[in-house]
């Protein structure tokens, strides 16, 4: 527990420090874990004796900060088209063409990828200060929920949530775990309000940032459990061992990637 208390703490330093710095700097930096991340489901594929084409997968991920900047959001779909596409070509001119070789070739991208396009969309919101408030929403709501989830299912919960997938999982946790995602993005709205003293800059609404709360929490718990759907399919308790009492890179983003489609949506309809 100590351990795994320290290791948050830490990281929670971290991504507070990227998010201040925004922009060009936070989208780097997502792209780094996010290929950590990418490198841990092939990883795990692999355990799991499939054999997923990987490099069209890596091919968008190196191009889309440069494209990101180039041309805006416009860029997610295109890229994830002609990624496909490669794969499935690949795939389909193997001497022993598989569909389930298909399949487990595109997880990653849609899995990782995808919500990590997402990221870099929501790092070019202006201005900065919805920027900000955007991206503590994105780190910190489903941070929130996974660890009243933990703390509140560890102690009360009785009633199994999702046991086919994740044993551990209650619904005291779950329940928990959403009102903690809402909670903390009502939270991030107040103290924004408190620290935009600008006449001219304009936050989302309170209504806004709670639905997010809500429906990022919702998602979140979605992707903390297909996290571990691929976990139990390849017979792995982490995705890896990088952090001490959390596991790997993906173990701790799986419940952000899925928010960051959440964010990715409102990017497209509410911002310019």
């Amino acid at each position: 527990m100590k351990q795994r208390i320290i290791t948050g703490t830490v990281l929670t330093i971290l991504a507070a420090g990227l998010i201040y710095l925004g922009d060009v700097y936070f989208a780097v930096a997502a792209i780094i874990v996010l290929c950590m991340a990418l490198y841990e489901v092939y990883g795990a594929l692999e355990t799991a004796k499939h054999r997923p084409v990987a490099w069209p997968t890596w091919l968008a991920i190196t191009v889309s900060v440069p494209l990101g900047m180039l041309f805006g959001h416009k860029v997610v779909v295109p890229i994830l088209m002609a990624a496909s596409m490669l794969i499935i070509a690949v795939v389909i001119f193997r001497q022993e063409p598989k569909l389930e070789d298909a399949l487990m070739s595109l997880l990653p991208l849609y899995a990782v990828v995808l919500p990590g396009l997402g990221i870099l969309a929501v790092t070019q919101v202006q201005p900065k200060s919805v920027q900000w408030l955007l991206l503590v929403m994105l780190l910190f709501v489903p941070t929130a929920g996974d660890t009243a989830a933990y703390f509140i299912g560890s102690s009360f919960g009785k009633r199994k949530f999702c046991p086919a997938v994740s044993p551990n999982k209650t619904v005291a946790g779950a329940v928990a775990g959403l009102v903690g995602s809402v909670a903390t993005a009502a939270i991030c709205r107040g103290v924004a309000a408190i620290l935009v003293t600008s006449p001219t800059t304009v936050l989302p609404t309170w209504t806004f940032c709670i639905a997010v709360g809500l429906i990022g929490g919702v998602a979140g718990q979605i992707g903390d459990l297909f996290a571990s759907l691929i976990k139990r399919h390849c017979g792995i308790k982490d995705f890896s061992s990088l952090f001490p009492g959390h596991g790997g890179m993906m173990d701790r983003l799986d419940s952000i990637l899925f928010m960051s489609v959440v964010l990715y949506c409102c990017r497209l309809m509410f911002f310019s």
